[in-house]
């Protein structure tokens, strides 16, 4: 039993080829389930569909005990909020046609195991693109679990009230016009709780969205701490430090490293 633990320990902690294809394979994982859950909603009543969510919870069940049973002091992944992301979405999809609407929590496994410094050192060691352009990379993963998840507070919101929003595709849409300010018009939410979700968006997504966007389009920087003045963000060219005209001496990596 102690070789087995410590088989599943490796592969999740791991450092071997074997152990990276298993963590990309997760990662590969979330991600379908999440294509699978936007596509899933416009059909949600085919038999199909229900056999698939039954697959995907016995995965992420395994996944979840897998972590548990690993993990040096498992009650603290009690306190984790992915955690418990993780029971709703199981509930979730054993029980589709009660708790449909909080699929969209499968969203958060992503960012979890984009955001987990194994996955991180993996995608770096593999993937000279990744390494070059981490920071873009995980910008447009956090605008999309953003978008993600505030399409899914108007999906839950309005999807029984609202004749307008059926799928989640239409709260993506209204959503999606919301944020970038650009308001068609032909989809509103109804209702006071609609009228707040709007608020919401207006007041506080606005701000996070254009703050999201602006790290993508921003220009490309590195890291690297002057040793005068200890600024930490310089262009990927630069020669002198910014702030205080130090000479920086920045490693840069060739196209085939």
């Amino acid at each position: 039993m102690k070789s087995l633990k410590e088989s599943v320990r490796n592969l999740y902690h791991g450092n071997s080829r074997t152990a990276r294809s298993f963590r990309f394979g997760l990662l590969a994982f979330d991600i379908a389930s999440i294509v699978f859950f936007i596509a899933s909603s416009l059909s949600r009543d085919e038999a199909w569909i229900y056999w698939v969510d039954a697959g995907i919870a016995i995965v992420i069940i395994a996944d979840l005990a897998a972590r548990f049973w690993i993990a040096p002091q498992p009650a603290r992944m009690l306190a984790q909020l992915t955690t418990w992301a993780d029971i709703i979405v199981i509930v979730t999809l054993l029980l589709p046609t009660v708790l449909e609407s909080y699929l969209f929590l499968r969203v958060l496994r992503a960012l979890r195991l984009l955001r987990s410094y194994r996955v991180l050192a993996d995608l770096r060691q593999e993937f000279y693109f990744f390494r070059r352009n981490e920071e873009i990379i995980q910008s447009v993963v956090n605008l999309m679990v953003f978008v993600f998840v505030m399409t899914a507070l108007v999906y839950v919101m309005q999807v029984n009230t609202n004749a307008k929003i059926t799928n989640y595709i239409d709260a993506l849409y209204f959503t999606v016009t919301a944020l970038t300010t650009t308001g068609f018009g032909d989809i509103t939410l109804e209702g006071t709780s609609g009228r707040l979700l709007s608020i919401v968006i207006l007041l506080i997504g606005v701000a996070l969205f254009l703050r999201l966007v602006q790290t993508i389009f921003r220009p490309p920087h590195v890291s690297f701490e002057c040793p005068d003045c200890g600024l930490q963000r310089h262009d990927t060219d630069a020669v002198h430090c910014k702030h205080c005209g130090r000479v920086l001496h920045i490693k840069t990596e060739g196209e085939g490293d």
